[in-house]
């Protein structure tokens, strides 16, 4: 396929030419295919997203306003002075001073409300805004006041207004909507309620149909007339003019005369918004799409050409480097450095070179060491065994000499003592035992304890045979034991009680320590937490988790994770009444739980479980 005589370089060159420059082919023609379609999807989008916007703000001032109105036409207070009829002129004078707080109240729970207005069918009417009121001549034979009565109780929206229909001295743009009143106990018509307010959150919430900056929204009622425009138009323009949405939601896109058109239908009294928005605002991004497509397939072929001759150059560049250095290294020179100083891999095969040199140098001086140190090791640990025998011997010869005098409780605390010890003295090979010797260590120990605290410890081990041979770290439930007896049981004022326990749960074994003592203190118990966290890099400070066995529980909880993995290792915690419980997370061998009574019947003498030590 390739000329022999042509170099990886030239290779490259053309591979990558031809590769870049078909993708920016094919990038272009398919970005230019999709962006008509977009175009056509976009606009569609963003007219539906803007209508469930539009509806979402005038759902909210449908709901603000209805609930406003019904304030005024559920008081109880209010309709039952609105029927009264003193004749003394001090109770009318009470009365509607009574009345026109009610209003105010209803008047000031809003910032933008312009007037409210209370019309009986007894004649009085109460008016509560900015400005003395002046009633407009004829009101009740007006068509707002006669639609508000046909509703019977509901709440009707009006429309925007330039100035008041009811007031003659308000001459701001008003939104207007009311209710027909009723007496809550017999359910007949008393009078209608009148609110007019500022119809800025109306315009406010027309302002986010539009699709461009030119664009126009109207907003026309169920009749068809005009009842606000974000350009302050007084009639709707003859293009606006056409077919409309059913149901409320629903969107119908046309185009007329360059134009396109959205008509809308909102839930808010049954009003239609139309967005009217010149075609060439939606056309630009496609224009300069275009234009900016082109030039930048142009700007891309060039770099192409110019990227394929430099990356070309840069990858064969290092590797005729690299082929010059390693020939010198045929002639003899394995002491010499190759240096590559390019791109990440060529420097990682160089250094990984020259690391295999002063490697093999660095593992023959390792080996050495190693053997070495693996001599001394040995000379140290038969030096270490002089002085546990001779302890042992020593420990035998006091527990005989005791047994003869009968002294049976110092004889019990000597034979503990150096069973513990010389448990404690074998290590080798990473000292690992079962749950079973460690439990026999434990007795030792608690043995000592309970004759120490003569008696006021008792103890109680639950521990199934089938979980006594699994294997775990030597020295790992002393610690736990001893944290709570010296600093939970031994301060307790009273008798203490001790509790180990073992259970299956999720595949592993859970081993719990319960006493009944103390407790840990809050800050402690989180410090202590903290360094089960941070394992194995923690360092125990000095003070508080000393005193609290911080560092032995952090050490058996590293010496877990160390051995088994992250999933296992110590687990702190209070007790409701008191007392603290550690948890002990260790892994359940594949053949574990398989006990000897499956296979032949167990010596009661080897069971762990209901074992039960009382000192009294």
């Amino acid at each position: 396929m390739w000329p022999r005589s042509q170099t990886l370089q030239q290779r490259l060159f053309l591979v990558l030419l031809c590769c870049m420059t078909g993708i920016v082919i094919v990038v272009s023609l398919l970005f230019y295919n999709r962006t008509t379609e977009q175009l056509q999807r976009k606009i569609t989008d963003l007219s539906q997203r803007n209508v469930s916007q539009t509806i979402g703000l005038f759902d909210l001032l449908d709901k603000g306003f209805d609930s406003l109105s019904k304030s005024i036409s559920n008081n109880f207070d209010l309709v039952r002075l609105l029927q009264a009829s003193p004749t003394e002129p001090r109770e009318r004078f009470a009365n509607e001073r009574a009345i026109t707080n009610i209003i105010g109240t209803n008047y000031f729970s809003r910032d933008d409300m312009i007037g409210i207005h209370i019309i009986t069918d007894r004649g009085p009417v109460y008016n509560y805004g900015n400005y003395i009121n002046e009633m407009v001549p004829g009101y009740r034979s007006a068509d707002w006041y006669r639609s508000i009565v046909e509703e019977g109780g509901k709440i009707v929206w009006l429309g925007i207004y330039p100035s008041s229909i009811v007031d003659q001295n308000e001459h701001r743009p008003v939104l207007a909507f009311g209710r027909q009143l009723f007496d809550l106990d017999e359910h007949r018509p008393i009078g209608v309620v009148l609110y007019e307010s500022s119809p800025a959150p109306i315009v406010a919430a027309l302002a986010n149909l539009k699709l461009s900056p030119s664009s126009e929204v109207y907003l026309i009622d169920e009749g068809g007339r005009l009842v606000s425009s974000t350009g302050g138009a007084r009639q709707l323009p003859a293009i606006a003019e056409g077919p409309r949405p059913e149901t409320a939601g629903e969107s119908l896109v046309t185009e007329k005369d360059g134009k396109l058109v959205v008509s809308s239908r909102l839930p808010f009294a049954e009003w239609t918004a139309i967005t009217v928005t010149p075609a060439r605002d939606l056309k630009v991004e496609l224009v300069e799409m275009q234009r900016y497509l082109i030039i930048v397939g142009v700007v891309l072929v060039l770099l192409s050409i110019v990227a394929a001759s430099v990356l070309s150059n840069m990858i064969s560049s290092p590797m005729r480097r690299l082929i010059r250095e390693m020939k010198r290294v045929e002639l003899g020179n394995f002491q010499g450095v190759i240096e590559s100083g390019s791109y990440r891999e060529m420097d990682a095969m160089a250094s990984s070179f020259n690391r295999m040199v002063r490697q093999i140098g660095r593992l023959v001086d390792r080996v050495r060491q190693s053997a070495a140190g693996e001599k001394n090791a040995e000379l140290l640990a038969l030096q270490s065994q002089v002085n546990p025998h001779f302890l042992y011997n020593t420990l035998d010869m006091i527990y005989w000499m005791l047994d003869e005098r009968e002294e049976d409780d110092l004889g019990e605390v000597v034979l503990a003592l150096s069973r513990m010890f010389r448990y404690s003295s074998h290590w080798e090979q990473g000292a690992p035992v079962t749950l079973r010797e460690e439990l026999e260590q434990i007795r030792d120990y608690l043995t000592i304890i309970t004759i120490r605290l003569e008696g006021r410890v008792s103890v109680g081990i639950d521990i199934p045979e089938e979980w006594l041979d699994v294997p775990m770290p030597k020295m790992i439930l002393q610690p736990v034991i001893e944290n709570a007896v010296k600093h939970g049981l031994e301060p307790l004022s009273g008798d203490g009680r001790l509790e180990l326990t073992a259970e299956a749960r999720e595949g592993r074994l859970l081993l719990t320590v319960r006493d009944n003592g103390v407790g840990m203190p809050e800050e402690t118990l989180a410090r202590l937490r903290a360094s089960f966290e941070a394992a194995p890099q923690v360092k125990i400070q000095q003070g508080a988790e000393r005193r609290q066995g911080g560092i032995g529980l952090a050490n058996v909880h590293r010496r877990l994770r160390h051995t088994f993995g992250a999933g296992y290792g110590l687990q702190a915690d209070r007790e409701p009444d008191g007392g603290t419980v550690i948890r002990l997370t260790l892994p359940i061998p594949p053949l574990a739980g398989r006990t000897q009574a499956q296979a032949e019947p167990a010596p009661a003498a080897d069971s762990q479980k209901g074992e039960e030590t009382q000192q009294s």
